[in-house]
């Protein structure tokens, strides 16, 4: 009869698995997926359930992150070889045998259709994390080269399908794990000065690079030479590639200050903006609640992005501290990359604004990256208690 009155409660026994959990982090999401229903509601009242069903993949995500965060970082270090090595041979599966759909072999068919290069967002800096903590104490200058060798192999697979986007982020994620591994500031510095006078090369000769007989194969196929340019110009084709372009710097530029008013975005309700759900969200976000809107959610995805920067100064080892510095900058290119190109600053890449874009897939990817951060911040917390 006692130990049936001192059985614990249904709390007690749950209450384990929500201890630990990082408030500052939860409070940082929270306010961004408040933002990004908000804007679903108004941008997607008209485009189905596109709200409820954004409601549902932030639910989604919530479990995601709720389960990976239940998992010790040494367990995730000891699925980083096996998650990489699927992924990579999943995505050469892709390359041989996989599903084309407007002239892409991204996906693949296992049953069910799925994007094998999704998986690497993840496994690619738990693979590179794993192999930096395997050489702690003894890191070399031919580590970095075994580093770069394992992140490019996936990287030019997915190039190849050709997906921009995603070999963007993975190349990011990639790139942070090294960067924070202590690659030298002599071998960035060079790099970005290179890629500062290309790109100031590229737009001075534009008037000659970009006319209709200049060919610039076989460094990058036709579409991503007309995507280049349409950006330098977008005047050049304003009902087709600068459309897109043209029409987000309109509604950005409409907003002014204080936006139009929440429902009342006129090129977004007109359907000037094309994927106004996905992509370009962020252009009908900024016609709404104009600049003082951007800033308060760029000041959102600042406190995301410090908040996941202190979990990784304070990890208790280097695995955990280059894995979680690396997805926490991942968000940031995110963000960067998607406003960058809505603002007509950077070419069209399709990548989505995180908690804001509509999209299952990336927001299960999102969930698990905020699992993997809440994980590593449990995890030190259990440590100090």
């Amino acid at each position: 009869m006692n130990a049936a009155f001192d059985k614990p409660s249904l709390w007690k026994r749950l209450k384990p698995a929500f201890s630990g959990f990082d408030a500052m982090l939860t409070i940082a999401v929270l306010l961004l997926c408040g933002a990004g229903l908000l804007t679903m509601y108004s941008a997607g009242y008209d485009a189905g359930t596109r709200f409820t069903d954004h409601a549902r993949n932030m639910l989604l995500a919530a479990f995601v992150m709720f389960v990976v965060a239940q998992i010790p970082p040494q367990r995730l270090m000891a699925l980083a070889v096996p998650l990489y090595t699927v992924g990579v041979i999943l995505l050469v599966a892709t390359a041989v045998m996989g599903v084309t759909k407007k002239g892409a072999t991204r996906w693949l068919n296992v049953g069910v259709v799925i994007q094998p290069s999704e998986i690497l967002k993840i496994a690619m800096p738990l693979m590179l994390a794993w192999w930096f903590q395997r050489r702690e104490g003894r890191l070399r200058p031919p580590d970095f080269g075994v580093a770069l060798a394992l992140l490019a192999v996936p990287v030019a697979l997915i190039v190849k399908q050709p997906d921009l986007g995603t070999a963007i982020l993975v190349l990011s994620a990639g790139f942070y794990v090294i960067f924070f591994a202590g690659l030298s500031w002599r071998l960035i510095i060079p790099a970005l000065l290179l890629g500062a006078v290309a790109i100031t090369a590229l737009v001075m000769s534009e008037h000659t690079i970009c006319r209709p007989e200049a060919d610039w194969r076989p460094f990058l196929r036709d579409y991503q030479k007309h995507r280049i340019c349409t950006l330098l110009d977008p005047t050049t084709d304003p009902l087709g590639k600068g459309f897109h372009i043209i029409q987000g710097m309109i509604a950005i530029g409409s907003g002014g200050v204080s936006g139009k008013g929440f429902m009342k975005g006129t090129q977004t309700h007109l359907e000037f903006i094309p994927e106004r759900t996905t992509d370009f969200v962020f252009a009908a976000f900024s016609e709404e609640f104009g600049l003082i809107g951007c800033v308060l959610l760029v000041l959102g995805f600042v406190f995301l992005i410090f908040r996941g920067l202190m979990i990784a100064a304070e990890a208790p080892t280097l695995f955990a501290r280059l894995l979680a510095g690396a997805i926490t900058l991942s968000f940031f290119t995110y963000a960067f990359v998607n406003m960058g190109m809505v603002s007509g600053i950077l070419p069209v890449v399709g990548i989505p604004l995180p908690f804001i874009s509509y999209g299952g897939t990336a927001m299960v990817t999102l969930g698990l990256g905020l699992g993997i951060l809440m994980s590593i911040a449990r995890s030190r917390r259990m440590m100090q208690s």
